[in-house]
């Protein structure tokens, strides 16, 4: 004990309490401290508490720190030394807040000139290298909250509720939300990556310029990043450009893009991305703009269907919201998926679909059950209010069924559509393949026993029908629906039988009789 320091050697000594220190362990600079100067050495934190010491720290000593250590670490003094258990205790206190951290000696001498210096400059970098973590942890944890806001704005957009977006942000709207139309890109990249790319791209608020990257909470390898199509150059032009260069950089990354939408249409921007990201995957540059066909709800008479879709739906009047909302989203995404994106379990997720089987009398394990269900949400989503206009007269005509809202001329044109791709060009095994997949309920093993196959020709032959609809079948699976009613009316389960009276008898005004 009472090592004596070489004056000599007091520069290297330095360097290499530099280097210790570099290591960012309060534990390994005492330890070392301990062996140069001959001391027990202590580090107590600003909470009072002995924070790291020196394996042979006396106890005794240690109980009695708080008292002798208090009047430093609350700015009444620097330093002090007193005599606890036959040592010579030395006490420095470190920093200009209080409360302060404070550095302690245990020695059997005092310590010389050179040894008292040496613990002075060890712990004025401990102190160094606390306030150096807290300012990291203070950082994740604002990174953290402005991953919390971006994900909760991005909701109230893909709710549709621009007004309650702009109410999260006040004092300091992203420039996003002052956009008229927005582009949707969805990155695939890994999660680490996401994880860097949200903070290397963050700006000083919080956001990202003229855009958002926001985690999926569904899918972990998924980055949503809405981006204004009409920001200022610099904005949507340089964002872009960055989210291109990251494909071509990084072999397994893969970027879909949506069309430009109304802000407030953002989760349809947020579908078409998805679509587009799954061509993206298969593609060979792995980036793919949104060029598909419009969907089954955007075609359909407004009327009727608006009739259909409400009927369809009134059983699930008297069950609560939260089932109606969670069930919504349990027909497009995978039940694993619905819990990781509301933070709830696959327990909780499974009830409300009973609850909503109970109520609709249906089977939702049925993949036709389920597309009828979406579409009905959809319609009811893209066209609230009654179905006949205010002030109608005349007795209220009956709502038309599924097969006859699927035969009316608009719907019959976008099945034929749609399929079309499936069809033509020696693409006969692709149609085959997805109608043994929808009527074996999207079970591939199943579609390849019927069709003679193996279960991985089958999911060949669908990434492949991908690719030509545009649509995403297998990775979320929200593009079935679609297939499904396509396959339905082509195949001539809707097929119009020849004596039908035309449905602008019924429905005047309709677009099927325009």
């Amino acid at each position: 004990m009472g090592a004596v320091v070489a004056a000599g050697t007091h520069e290297a000594e330095l360097d290499e309490l530099l280097r210790v220190v570099r290591r960012r362990s309060p534990a390994s600079v005492l330890a070392w401290l301990g062996g140069r100067i001959g001391a027990d050495v202590a580090w107590v934190g600003s909470a009072g508490a002995v924070d790291a010491a020196t394996p042979g720290f006396p106890s005794g000593i240690a109980r009695a720190l708080p008292e002798h250590a208090g009047p430093l670490a609350g700015g009444g003094l620097v330093a002090a030394t007193t005599h606890l258990d036959g040592r010579e205790v030395r006490l420095e206190a470190f920093g200009g807040r209080a409360p302060r951290p404070v550095l302690v000696t245990a020695a059997s001498a005092p310590l010389p000139r050179e040894s008292a210096e040496l613990a002075s400059h060890a712990g004025g970098l401990l102190e160094l290298l606390g306030r150096a973590g807290r300012a990291d942890e203070s950082a994740r944890g604002y990174e953290a909250k402005s991953r919390q806001l971006r994900f909760a704005v991005l909701t109230a957009l893909m709710s549709g509720d621009v007004t309650l977006a702009r109410r999260m942000t006040t004092g300091d709207v992203p420039p996003l939300l002052g956009a008229e139309r927005v582009r949707v890109h969805l990155l695939h990249c890994t999660p680490a990556d996401r994880d860097r790319l949200a903070r290397t791209y963050m700006d000083p608020a919080g956001y990202h310029g003229a855009a958002l990257m926001v985690h999926c909470p569904a899918f972990k390898e998924h980055l949503i990043c809405p981006i204004a199509e009409d920001s200022e150059p610099g904005g949507r032009l340089r964002q872009g450009q960055v989210l291109r260069r990251l494909v071509r950089e990084n072999p397994g990354y893969a970027l879909g893009v949506s069309r430009p939408h109304p802000l407030a249409a953002m989760a349809e921007a947020y579908g078409e991305a998805l679509h587009a990201l799954t061509v993206a995957r298969n593609s060979p540059d792995r980036l793919a703009v949104y060029r598909g066909r419009p969907s089954l709800v955007q075609v359909l008479p407004r009327r009727p269907a608006a009739a259909w879709a409400s009927a369809f739906l009134e059983p699930l009047g008297d069950v609560p919201k939260p089932t109606v909302d969670i069930t919504r989203l349990a027909v497009t995404f995978p039940r694993a998926a619905v819990a990781r994106l509301l933070q709830i379990s696959r327990t909780t997720v499974a009830a409300h679909c009973r609850r909503a089987e109970e109520a609709l009398g249906a089977d939702l394990g049925d993949v036709r059950t389920r597309a009828a269900l979406d579409l009905a949400l959809s319609l009811t989503a893209a066209h609230p209010g009654p179905a006949a206009p205010p002030g109608s007269t005349g007795e209220p005509r009956p709502a038309p069924t599924l097969p006859e809202l699927l035969r009316t001329a608009p719907a019959v044109a976008w099945a034929e559509s749609f399929v079309d791709p499936l069809r033509g060009n020696g693409h006969g095994d692709l149609h085959r393949t997805a109608e043994a997949w929808i009527d074996a309920g999207t079970d591939a093993r199943a579609a390849a026993a019927r069709l003679g196959l193996s279960r991985n020709t089958v999911r060949a032959r669908l990434r492949a029908a991908e690719r030509l609809l545009n649509r995403d079948l297998l990775t979320t699976g929200s593009g079935i629906h679609d297939l499904v009613h396509a396959l339905d009316v082509t195949a001539g389960q809707c097929a119009r039988p020849a004596a039908e009276t035309d449905h602008r008898a019924r429905w005047p005004g309709s677009r099927a009789a325009s």
